[in-house]
C-alpha cells in the first residue's frame, strides 16, 4: 500500500529530577550535599532512507515518545539519559508543523538525522546548587518536560524524469520497458493508482543511470481534485524534467499536450516551466506515416520497441541540462 501523507504526535522524553541528598559519614550526621543531576530526556529524530518507499509504517503508529531521563541519586550519581527515538521516512519527505504549517525539514539526504523534538533537561541535584552563599541548599530541581509537537509528513517522490499523461497514455508500459519496474498495466483508465519508480541503467555505468517516475494519469480538472491528479501532482514537483505523453490515436495530440501542461500550470506555474519533451505513444496502432506529421516529438511503441532508444537518449539529455 502506498501512503504519501501521515500525521503523528511526538513527545520527547522528560528530564529526570535532581536528587536531594547529603553525604552520611560516621560521626558526621549531616555532611556535604551530594545529590546528583537527573538525566536528559530522549530526543526524537527524523532520518531519511532510500530503503523505505512509503509512509505506511508511521501511519500505523501515530504516537512516538522519547525515554524519560533517570532521576539523580546520592553520592553525586547522575541519572542516565532517556533513550532517543529515530523515525525513518522515505527520501523526499517534507516534515511540517501540523498547526503552523511551517516546513521544519526537507528530508533529501540519506541517513542524516534531524532533531524534531528535544528532550527535557534533567534537574540539578543539591550538589550542583550549592554555592558560597548557600552551602547547604534545601532543595533540588525537577526535570524539564520534553518538547511535544503534532507533525505532518508529506512524501514527494524524487525522480529525474516524470512521465505525465492522461490515463492509458502508455506511461506504465514505457516504464516497464526501459527499467525493471513492474507497474500494473491494463487497458482501462487509472490503472496506475500510485507513483512507480524505475531505474534506467545506462551502459556508461551506474553514475549515468537515472530514475523515471510513472505518475497516475491526469484529467481535466486534476488540479481541483478530479480523478487522481491532485493527490499525486506534488510528486512531479521533485522531478528534474517532464515527459508529456499523448496517445497517437488522439484527434489533436498537440491540443492534448497543451491541456496537460495547463493542468500543471494551474497547480504550480513552476511545475509547468520544467524542462520537457513530448512523446507520441502507441504508434503501432496507427497507419504508417500518420504520426510523423508532428515534428519535434518522439514517436514510440513500447510493444515493438520503436523509438525506445531515442526516447532514453532524450531523457538523458534533458536531465543533463544545467539547472535554471
Amino acid at each position: 500500500m502506498f501512503i504519501d501523507e501521515a500525521t503523528i504526535q511526538v513527545h520527547a522524553g522528560d528530564g529526570g529530577n535532581g536528587c536531594f541528598s547529603y553525604c552520611r559519614l560516621k560521626f558526621q550526621p549531616r555532611g556535604k550535599p551530594d545529590g546528583g543531576k537527573g538525566g536528559r530526556g530522549g530526543h526524537i529524530y527524523i532520518t531519511g532512507s532510500a530503503q523505505v518507499s512509503t509512509l505506511l509504517d508511521v501511519s500505523y503508529r501515530r504516537s512516538y515518545k522519547g525515554g524519560r531521563g533517570q532521576h539523580g541519586k546520592g553520592s553525586n550519581k547522575d541519572g542516565k539519559m532517556g533513550e532517543d527515538v529515530i523515525i525513518t521516512v522515505p527520501l523526499g519527505t517534507v516534515i511540517l508543523d501540523d498547526e503552523s504549517k511551517e516546513v521544519l525539514y526537507d528530508c533529501t539526504e540519506p541517513d542524516k538525522k534531524f532533531l524534531i523534538a528535544r528532550g527535557g533537561l534533567g534537574g540539578r541535584g543539591n550538589a550542583a546548587l550549592k554555592s558560597s552563599r548557600n552551602p547547604n541548599p534545601d532543595h533540588a530541581e525537577f526535570g524539564k518536560q520534553g518538547e511535544e509537537k503534532k507533525i505532518r509528513f508529506m512524501l514527494k517522490v524524487i525522480a529525474d524524469i516524470g512521465l505525465v499523461g492522461r490515463p492509458n497514455a502508455g506511461k506504465s508500459t514505457l516504464l516497464s520497458v526501459i527499467s525493471h519496474a513492474h507497474p500494473k498495466i491494463a487497458d482501462y483508465p487509472f490503472t496506475t493508482t500510485e507513483p512507480h519508480l524505475g531505474i534506467v541503467k545506462m551502459k556508461e555505468g551506474y553514475d549515468s543511470s537515472f530514475v523515471v517516475a510513472d505518475i497516475p494519469g491526469l484529467i481535466e480538472g486534476s488540479h481541483l481534485g478530479k480523478g487522481l491528479g491532485i493527490k499525486f501532482l506534488k510528486h512531479i514537483e521533485r522531478t528534474k524534467a517532464l515527459a508529456i505523453m499523448v496517445e497517437s490515436t488522439a484527434k489533436n495530440p498537440k491540443s492534448d499536450a497543451a491541456a496537460l501542461i495547463e493542468e500543471l500550470r494551474q497547480y504550480s506555474p513552476a511545475l509547468a516551466e520544467k524542462p520537457k519533451c513530448f512523446i507520441l505513444t502507441k504508434t503501432d496502432l496507427i497507419p504508417g506515416g500518420t504520426a510523423k506529421k508532428i515534428r519535434g516529438w518522439l514517436h514510440i511503441s513500447s510493444v515493438t520497441n520503436q523509438g525506445i532508444g531515442e526516447c532514453i537518449g532524450a531523457f538523458k539529455r534533458l536531465i543533463s541540462q544545467p539547472a535554471g
